[in-house]
């Protein structure tokens, strides 16, 4: 849950229907005019590839699930992701009401709110991904320790630990009762949310987070050990390897490890080195440090959540509103795959208060779809990455995917990554920077008379921030201007691709995603 306070952490093939055999790709840097050559074996067996990268996203607030907007935001990304989860922070947070003391001063729990945001999430085919924080005033060992979001939800430990177990127990048995244990089993609680930046205010950090997580998985598993319970939730893939080595000494349960990470989270805070990662790079970087930390340890079957990613932690305009996210995100999917079983975009809708009420529709905010229902780059990216294949086929390629789904459909993405335009608040209007690149892909073992299907996102395609631009970017559109935008963001059409002898070239101007299938 990024946030721009100097305590958040500086958090982000080809045409194959199997294995690509991968002949010689060349991927010149992005800019270059270089050719990128790319041979595909769709007969190949590949590599199991479940949409990882899908399967769950981050939101606002507890409470914001109450909202129309929101809802009809979440049916869109289901739509067209298919997503089966949803992680917010706040469910224990005043404004839903959990807790509250009575007249003789009792510990009184009232769950009303957290049944409609539950029931509005599950009517619309999402489960939660249950966060259990923040601490209810009710409860907190100092009401007045609160975070800097704007909502400033209490981030201390509790004053009485048996109160916060007393909670949890009720909380759990609530939602067994209400849902059903063979629903909730297929849940995830996730123990808090960053202990290792300004969202806990235990001292030391770590011991009393260890604390709140054995006391939170022991009463959840009482309850029922159908439970799934996991952490640390850290920012910027930390602590993993304490808490491993925690969680086997004290015999406490763990079901699942959850960390979190940035495509701007500087190399000191997460590998503790000086060296320079890219954007397009970091993500991964640390999913790969985490999938070998648990590997190593002693349950190394575990699985891996990174509960929060995205390209930045911040609110740069020129990168998550922008169709910067198509290439990195299709690259994060290829530098990812094989190292970690869910990911979660942060977040699936600007339908976001954690700076503050949104002011203007493009303004950097993390979801993909704006404000007023305006689908962004980044919702397109997602929709067209959603029609890869569960199978990887081989390509060597840091500009290309090749998959291949169950019924034989061979699928591509190909991408033309250049950085953002401009890397402030401010957001820098312009055409993103490098030349167009030039693929010819060839797909062996194709059938006679294959047909490819291509979509586009890039400065023309699936694009509302150039339709803003031509605007002026008027800080509050008309509603007339925000059909206009509507329109403009939607999914370029389809285009007919010409295949011959199982060959095809498609050109792919700076910052393009391309995603084609071939049937």
């Amino acid at each position: 849950m990024p946030a721009q306070s100097p305590l958040r952490r500086f958090a982000a093939g080809a045409c194959a229907a199997a294995c690509l055999a991968l002949l010689g790709s060349v991927h010149a840097q992005a800019g270059s005019a270089a050719d990128v050559q790319l041979q595909v074996d769709a007969g190949s067996k590949g590599t199991p590839l479940p949409h990882f990268w899908e399967q769950m996203f981050g939101s606002g607030r507890a409470s914001l699930a109450l909202r129309d907007d929101y809802r009809k935001d979440l049916e869109a990304v289901r739509a067209a992701t298919g997503m089966g989860y949803i992680r917010f922070h706040g469910i224990f947070d005043r404004d839903v009401g959990v807790v509250y003391r009575d007249a003789q001063g009792k510990v009184a729990y009232n769950f009303s709110y957290v049944d409609q945001i539950y029931d509005g999430l599950l009517e619309r085919g999402v489960k939660p991904f249950v966060e259990l924080g923040f601490m209810p005033e009710e409860l907190s060992a100092d009401p007045s320790k609160v975070h800097d979001f704007w909502y400033h939800p209490n981030v201390m430990p509790p004053k009485d630990w048996s109160e916060w177990e007393a909670m949890i127990r009720a909380f759990s048995r609530h939602l067994i009762e209400r849902y059903g244990i063979e629903e909730v089993s297929s849940w995830y609680f996730e123990v808090w949310n960053e202990p290792n930046l300004a969202f806990w205010g235990g001292k030391p950090e770590q011991p009393t987070y260890f604390e709140l997580y054995d006391r939170t998985a022991r009463t959840l598993k009482a309850v029922d050990k159908r439970l799934r319970v996991g952490g640390p939730s850290t920012a910027q893939a930390a602590w993993v390897p304490e808490f491993l080595r925690h969680v086997k000494q004290s015999g406490t349960p763990v079901d699942f490890v959850s960390t979190h990470v940035y495509g701007d989270d500087t190399a000191q805070n997460v590998f503790k080195t000086g060296e320079n990662i890219a954007r397009a790079d970091m993500v991964c970087r640390s999913v790969d440090k985490v999938h070998k930390e648990i590997a190593a340890s002693s349950m190394p079957r575990l699985p891996l959540i990174f509960s929060e990613y995205n390209a930045s932690y911040a609110n740069l305009p020129n990168v998550t509103d922008t169709i910067y996210m198509g290439p990195w995100m299709a690259n994060t999917i290829r530098e990812c795959a094989g190292k970690v079983d869910i990911m979660s975009y942060w977040s699936f809708s600007d339908v976001f208060e954690e700076q503050g009420v949104v002011k203007t529709p493009f303004y950097g905010g993390f979801g993909l779809i704006a404000a007023d229902r305006i689908e962004k780059p980044a919702f397109n990216a997602f929709a067209m990455l959603h029609k890869l294949g569960d199978v990887q086929l081989p390509l060597k390629s840091d500009s290309a995917l090749a998959t291949r789904r169950a019924d034989g459909t061979v699928v591509l993405a190909l991408w033309n990554y250049a950085p953002p335009v401009g890397d402030s608040a401010e957001y820098t209007p312009g055409e993103p920077k490098g030349s167009s690149r030039h693929f010819d892909v060839e797909v062996k073992k194709l059938k006679a008379g294959a047909q490819a299907t291509l979509w586009r996102l890039d400065q023309a395609h699936g694009n509302a921030v150039a339709a803003f631009d031509r605007m002026g970017r008027p800080a509050g559109p008309s509603r007339e201007q925000i059909v206009q935008l509507r329109e403009a963001g939607k999914l370029s059409a389809a285009e007919q691709v010409v295949v011959q002898n199982g060959r095809l070239s498609i050109d792919i101007p700076p910052q393009g995603l391309v995603v084609v299938e071939l049937r």
